[in-house]
């Protein structure tokens, strides 16, 4: 899969022209991905699923008019993973018994640079590591 190269400004460009065409159908209406599907279609971009960005610089991100559901900017893992910090430290100690797999502890989490998780989990941005802690 190739993933298509974009410029700042040709990205700009491509979504004034296509919020100048007006309203558009979603091309796969009953789908979930539907509107982020239709936008790529739109600027000639390849679906992809992938923890990449969409132009190679830009992830494009979506939301239905009046949804209430979060957006997902990335997914992120303790490091050094070489060290399984999610099973060996974090699942053990701060697990709940998952309410689908029986005799498992599950340890997901969203969390929000706003304000703390119900379970008391934040984040924080080190912008001069480049680190988000």
């Amino acid at each position: 899969m190739a993933i298509r190269f974009l410029t700042k400004e040709q990205l700009i460009a491509k979504l004034r022209n296509l919020a100048q065409s007006g309203w558009t159908k979603s091309l796969r209406p009953l789908n979930a991905g539907g509107i982020g599907n239709t936008i790529d279609s739109l600027l000639g971009l390849t679906e992809n699923n992938l923890p990449i960005s969409d132009t190679a610089q830009w992830e494009l991100k979506t939301h239905r008019l009046g949804s209430s559901s979060l957006l997902t900017l990335f997914h992120m893992e303790p490091e050094p993973r070489s060290q399984r910090v999610v099973t060996n430290v974090l699942l053990p100690k701060y697990g709940w018994p998952d309410q689908i797999r029986k005799g498992e502890l599950s340890f997901r989490q969203t969390i929000q640079a706003a304000r703390p998780s119900d379970r008391g989990f934040g984040i924080s941005v080190d912008e001069k590591a480049e680190k988000v802690i």
